[in-house]
């Protein structure tokens, strides 16, 4: 029981360096996704209101949560030892960048506000706008977040404890055999190979020379000439 135990949880313990990768990427894009609406304003690259650190509601729920999310799943991928909880990790990140996506689509219905509008002058700065506050930071989140899965769900050849070896059987327990088994050469006595099986219940057999010897003792010429005729 206690090795089945062991192998149980050596199936939850997996190296710190599987997601530690995916977990900075994911530090990295949830902080840009959580401040730059409050930094951006410096470099004209923002939306409205075009004010640094201006907070609001909307840029609450749709940028900072999202962006601290993000943040907190790659933390755990780097801090976690433990499958569960970096596979938690993975699903916050998925989630985070799934709502960097679609948030802003249904922010109106669930009554939360509009971020404002891109500074922008043209259409190339509107969607680069656009790609790097929201949509595309949210499919980029998404994928690291899923390859960050892949790694930890997946049970590798390396993560399972190796099998400790079976002890030899004691010499002083009896073993017994179905009579299937062959025995090994250890078990096989050398007097076994060398010396004939011979069955004491049968007669033993004798060799032609001695069947048909010449007849020795005091009866010998007796019986070695013919008797004499009547």
């Amino acid at each position: 029981m206690k090795r089945e135990e062991d192998y149980r949880a050596g199936g939850l313990r997996m190296p710190r360096s599987r997601g530690a990768i995916s977990g900075l990427l994911l530090i990295i894009l949830g902080a840009w996704g959580a401040l730059i609406p409050f930094v951006g304003p410096r470099f004209n690259f923002a939306y409205t209101p075009d004010q640094d650190w201006a907070w609001s509601t909307a840029r609450g729920w749709l940028e900072v949560a999202p962006g601290a999310a993000a943040a907190l799943g790659g933390l755990l991928l780097i801090l976690s030892g433990n499958r569960v909880s970096a596979v938690l990790g993975g699903w916050l990140g998925v989630l985070a960048g799934a709502w960097f996506v679609v948030g802003t689509e249904v922010a109106p219905l669930l009554g939360i506000g509009s971020v404002g509008d891109p500074i922008a002058a043209t259409d190339r700065k509107r969607a680069a706008l656009e790609v790097s506050y929201f949509s595309g930071l949210g499919a980029l989140i998404v994928f690291v977040a899923g390859v960050a899965l892949a790694r930890t769900a997946v049970r590798l050849a390396r993560d399972v404890p190796p099998v400790e070896p079976v002890a030899a059987a004691d010499p002083a327990v009896p073993q017994y055999y179905s009579g299937l088994e062959e025995p090994s050469r250890d078990e096989v006595s050398s007097e076994a190979l060398t010396k004939p099986r011979v069955d004491d219940d049968q007669p033993k057999a004798r060799g032609w020379r001695r069947q048909h010897a010449a007849p020795s003792g005091p009866g010998a010429a007796y019986l070695r000439w013919p008797h004499p005729q009547g």
